[in-house]
């Protein structure tokens, strides 16, 4: 519960109303950034597909205009004096109802058209009466089974090419659904506790997640619950290429793990939620490949390595395994070990260029930051943020290997490190700022990125004319919702970007990191308090106007969510620090 004891609500235009472990949620977004007039059930199996939509309805069939509120529990379509309600009783079946005192639900299939490889078949089934569809989209089924009333109409049945295939729930009669997504086939639906029961044990369902991973929020926090919400409805039960369950980026169109957004959602879940934190922290070196590069992206039926991201994971390590509430085994400790060597190693025998010390990037996408103005001089270049991630990520497995007695192999990461470190310095540093250089030409230009900048995660690390510079440097990006990923004034700066100009998440918790850790404590204050400040005011948006702070493209994603989660801990942890050396 929120620190004045209700559920949050929230608009399913921009979160959709969903369970943790579902593959489909509730929602108008049917595709990337289109938003239907209706609210529809939409699978992320095999992609981002509309299956069925939902359309409050009169006594006559006829489309009305319906309020919907949403709380993690319960969806309903209102009007004066009538509402259609729905719940998830598990995390592949929804309840349905209507209270027959004048609205009603039209449920048709998205796509009207069956063709030999793609669309709806829709039929009742002989053996238990219900209704069905198959899909060529998803390659699932969708049952709805009557546990109360009658359809005032169904039609399309056993229909082919363009059809409309549905029922129609009536207004002027009290009814009830189940409404399940399935393989081929399963027992016919067997009624639980009821409509009531399954909203109540919803709430606490969520409740206990939110009260786990959010235990400190409170009126200074305000946001902290939804957040706890975009996490816990975005999280899927192991299907298709998720060996375990994974917390999709979104239940809109990023409907995927990338790998080093997993990073961020595994720490905020880390005290809270620590086995959930471990597999998403273990999702994409489930399927490392043989020269130790993670894939770009995974999700249900896909799985993309022509990029990869940036190695951020022995800093994300470090701070996962301090969330934790549980030492790592042995066991787990080298299997993380091994992982990461192999990762790492990847960019030293397979991004450097032979007799350099330097790691190089082929295109934005493999730094996350895909068209940061970094990258518009050479795609293929040496930077030093990469340089930074890789040499946290060398120390981190120098810490492991003493930790397993490894101490040749500890010695051998740490001369890496050393080496590139070295390497930033003396080839990426001219004229007072760090310097994207091509891994080919050797030659450098300059930006006014953010992503320049990004070295800082070195924080004491770094020698102090150097970390001063960088200071001053980020406080140029600073406006007053957060760090600007372009310098607005920039003549490159574009409001809606991407990653020329909008303020990011992930750019936010690392640079907030680095500056608390090289001392600058103030600062570091000042972008934590500015992002959670963001996120309460626009929600949880993929990235922000930088100086509206308006929330652009997706507007429910995880690691935007995370990132407030992990900032606001750590404010109510130091203030709890701060009380007690008061006291």
């Amino acid at each position: 519960m929120t620190h004045n004891g209700a559920l949050p609500a929230f608009d399913v235009r921009d979160i959709p109303f969903s369970h943790h472990g579902a593959w489909f949620g509730i929602s108008p977004v049917v595709a990337e950034a289109v938003h239907a007039d209706d609210l529809h059930l939409v699978s992320h199996q095999t992609g981002l597909h509309a299956v069925l939509r939902f359309t409050p309805a009169d006594t006559f069939g006829a489309r009305v205009e319906a309020d919907v509120a949403a709380t993690p529990a319960r969806l309903a379509w209102t009007v004066p004096d009538a509402a259609v309600e729905l719940v998830y009783e598990t995390d592949d079946t929804v309840l349905i109802r209507g209270g027959g005192t004048g609205l009603g639900l039209r449920i048709s299939a998205a796509d009207p058209k069956l063709t030999p490889f793609s669309g709806p078949y829709f039929y009742r089934d002989p053996v238990d009466g219900s209704y069905i569809y198959t899909l060529y989209q998803t390659g699932r089924r969708y049952r709805i089974t009557l546990l109360a009333g009658e359809p005032a109409e169904v039609f399309g049945l056993q229909a082919l090419g363009s059809a409309e295939r549905g029922l129609f729930l009536p207004a002027d009669q009290p009814w009830e659904i189940a409404v399940e997504e399935f393989d081929s086939a399963r027992p016919r639906y067997r009624r639980g506790a009821g409509f009531d029961h399954a909203v109540r044990a919803c709430a606490a369902r969520f409740t206990a997640f939110a009260d786990a991973v959010a235990p400190w929020r409170s009126a200074r926090t305000p946001a902290a619950e939804l957040a706890a919400y975009v996490v816990w409805s975005a999280t899927v039960r192991p299907a298709g290429f998720l060996a375990r369950p994974g917390v999709l980026m979104s239940k809109h169109w990023m409907d995927k793990v990338w790998s080093w957004d997993h990073c961020f959602n595994a720490i905020a879940l880390a005290a809270g939620a620590p086995e959930l934190a471990w597999s998403q922290f273990q999702v994409p070196f489930d399927h490392q490949d043989e020269t130790g590069a993670l894939p770009d992206s995974v999700t249900h039926s896909e799985v993309l390595y022509n990029y990869v991201k940036p190695p951020i994971h022995g800093w994300a390590l470090g701070l996962l395994r301090d969330g934790l509430p549980r030492e790592l085994t042995r066991a787990e400790v080298a299997d993380v070990y091994g992982r990461l060597s192999s990762w790492t190693r990847f960019w030293l025998t397979m991004r450097r260029v032979p007799g350099q010390a330097l790691p190089h990037y082929q295109h934005g996408n493999d730094s996350g930051w895909d068209n940061a103005t970094t990258f518009d001089a050479d795609r293929v270049v040496q930077t030093a943020d990469l340089a930074a991630f890789l040499v946290l990520q060398l120390d981190r497995l120098a810490g492991l290997a003493d930790e397993l007695g490894l101490a040749e192999e500890s010695a051998e990461w740490r001369r890496h490190g050393s080496e590139v470190r070295a390497a930033m310095l003396e080839h990426l540093w001219r004229d007072g700022r760090f310097v994207p250089r091509g891994a080919t030409t050797g030659k450098t230009a300059t930006s006014t990125s953010l992503l320049d900048l990004m070295a800082i995660v070195l924080g004491p690390d770094l020698p102090d004319d150097v970390r001063g510079k960088l200071v001053r440097d980020i406080e140029g990006h600073l406006t007053p919702h957060g760090l600007a990923t372009e310098q607005p004034s920039s003549a490159h700066y574009e409001a809606d970007g991407y990653w020329r100009g909008p303020i990011w998440a992930p750019s936010t918790v690392l640079i907030e990191d680095g500056l608390r850790r090289a001392g600058c404590t103030g600062l570091a204050d000042e972008v934590s308090s500015r992002f959670r400040a963001l996120c309460e005011k626009s929600g949880f948006a993929e990235n922000f106007d930088a100086l509206s702070g308006a929330g652009l493209r997706d507007r429910a994603y995880t690691w935007t969510a995370s990132g407030y989660l992990i900032l606001a801990a750590a404010y109510e942890s130091r203030r709890g620090q701060q009380g007690a050396a008061e006291d």
